[in-house]
């Protein structure tokens, strides 16, 4: 596959997650009450008079905000333009040159993770923002990252190390590390999708009055409306305070195993780079996540705090594929060698005999 087009790709799928945090987080997720268009608008959104009326009759529930609409078009342009360049990389992995070199699994695999991404981001405005929807759009955003990062590395990236030249126990915790930051990401998307994020408003308390009570029963019930319990309740304060609570202790857990991680790496000597590079983004992430309390979640800091995010799932994942050898390329090109040398050894005898 072409290595540009990869790597252009790549750096859309991670404009896309900040751009999605960015709507998210400046409360435009609705903006747009239908899907794909917007008030029936496929280019644009309703900004005449005219058509602001009949957006408005349309959907007397909703009032139309041609800021807001713009702020979802515009994320929804740029991830129709992730699924085409998605696509064409899928098309181009099934060509016969292309499969001679490498498996196109992982490409068909991760255009049907683009397919299930549209499909989520289809009900994230249909079915009114609901927490679970909104975190696995988040998670699936995450993943397409990741795998077109494995792609990347595969084609562009030097030869990994030989398995046998990296202990086991670096490599199981790596995979690990790996396992608890997409958890983490999981439990930042619950605490976004449920806006827990200024629930504690203190550091390293979770509010100036000591420890407050916290209901983790309502928290952590998934099929339930955005801010309601599953009973049609609304959603306690406490039950906020446990979203946010549980990310701070997943943040202590991830930054431990994360810094042991880097710390065996740093020890290494050919793999004293990706620890340099995997404490970097921790030291930047956790920043970013105290400086979202103390300054009241400015807007800025928060998108950045969810590219972080995604830059540290990417940097892990970079590690684990470089120290376990998930970067040799599985291909057809053997079975043609062999196939080639027998040929080759046919002609010879036949020259030798005539």
């Amino acid at each position: 596959m072409n290595r540009k087009l990869l790597a252009v790709t790549a750096l859309l799928a991670l404009f896309v997650i900040g751009l999605g945090a960015y709507v998210r987080l400046s409360d435009a997720g609705l903006g747009c009450p239908d899907w794909p268009g917007c008030y029936g608008h496929y280019l644009g959104v309703p900004s005449t008079p005219d058509e602001q009326a009949a957006a408005q009759a349309s959907y007397p529930v909703r009032e139309v905000h041609a800021g807001k609409a713009w702020k979802e078009m515009v994320h929804r342009y740029a991830a129709g333009s992730l699924g085409l360049l998605i696509l064409t990389l899928c098309l181009q992995s099934w060509r016969r040159a292309a499969r001679q070199t490498a498996s196109p699994i992982l490409p068909t695999l991760l255009l049907g993770l683009v397919c299930a991404q549209a499909a989520l981001g289809m009900w994230t405005v249909t079915l009114l923002l609901k927490p679970v929807i909104v975190t696995l759009h988040l998670l699936g955003g995450m993943s397409t990252l990741a795998l077109l990062l494995a792609l990347l590395m595969r084609q562009a990236a030097p030869s990994p190390l030989p398995v046998t030249a990296v202990p086991i126990r670096l490599r199981w915790l790596a995979g690990l590390v790996l396992a608890t930051v997409f958890g983490q990401i999981a439990i930042g998307g619950w605490v976004s999708s449920n806006y827990a994020a200024l629930a504690c408003t203190a550091f390293p308390h979770c509010l100036d009055g000591g420890t407050p009570a916290m209901d983790f029963h309502h928290a952590f019930t998934l099929f339930r409306e955005l801010g309601e319990t599953a009973a049609g309740q609304p959603l306690p304060g406490e039950a906020l305070i446990a979203i946010h609570w549980l990310h701070r202790l997943g943040a202590l857990l991830v930054a431990g195993l994360v810094a042991g991680l880097a710390w065996q790496l740093l020890r290494h000597p050919g793999l004293r780079r990706w620890g340099q590079a995997l404490l970097g983004v921790l030291i930047l992430q956790l920043g970013l996540g105290i400086l979202n309390v103390l300054a009241a979640l400015p807007l800025p800091i928060a998108i950045a705090h969810t590219v972080g995010a995604a830059l540290l799932l990417g940097t892990t994942l970079a590690v684990n594929l470089h120290i376990t050898g998930g970067l040799r390329q599985h291909s057809r090109a053997p079975q043609e060698k062999i196939r080639l040398a027998i040929f080759s050894q046919i002609n010879r005898a036949l020259g030798r005999s005539t």
